[in-house]
């Protein structure tokens, strides 16, 4: 903890300084700035005093995309996000889980190409380098390789307006059925 500390403060001992527990400080250790500069704060600060109406719109936008989507769940191209009915969420993403059929490299190349950057969600932890180089895994990751590879993050921002997310879903119906894997 002690050096966690050190590398924290720019690699000194300031914070025992602080406490009383050295009488100058050092430097220790390595170290690095991880703290935000004051532009990043003050932006920070007014988000936060803002909180509840950013969540109750990225709420808004979330709904619209999830009603959207519900036709092609129903048509089994996709699965939408499942929020259990006694959990609430922030909204802080919109994805959905395309079936297998669908080659999710196409529908972003073509989302792309269409002026919509829809992205893929992460690359699974087992498979990053950092992964390969200090993971363990007992057996194979197949459902996480799976779930992955599916995974699609639609844009959400707050302000994003309901004409621009109905023109997205549009065209993504319309680009799905090109995207088969054969």
């Amino acid at each position: 903890a002690l050096r966690a500390e050190i590398i924290r403060e720019k690699g000194t001992n300031r914070s025992q300084f602080f406490r009383g527990e050295v009488d100058k400080y050092t430097w220790q250790d390595i170290g690095s700035s991880f703290l935000p500069g004051e532009l990043v704060a003050a932006f920070l600060w007014a988000q936060l005093e803002h909180g509840h109406d950013i969540t109750a719109q990225r709420l808004q936008t979330w709904d619209v995309y999830n009603t959207l989507m519900a036709p092609l769940e129903k048509d089994g191209w996709l699965r939408r996000p499942i929020v259990p009915a006694e959990c609430q969420h922030n909204a802080h993403m919109y994805y959905v889980l395309l079936d297998e059929a669908v080659d999710r490299d196409a529908l972003l190349a073509q989302m792309n190409a269409e002026g919509f950057n829809l992205v893929f969600h992460y690359v699974p932890l087992h498979s990053a380098p950092a992964g390969l180089r200090f993971g363990r895994v007992a057996s194979g990751m197949n459902v996480t390789d799976s779930l992955s590879g599916r995974l699609v993050r639609l844009p959400l921002w707050v302000g994003l307006p309901p004409d621009a997310q109905h023109d997205l879903v549009e065209t993504f119906q319309r680009i799905l059925p090109n995207c088969r894997l054969t």
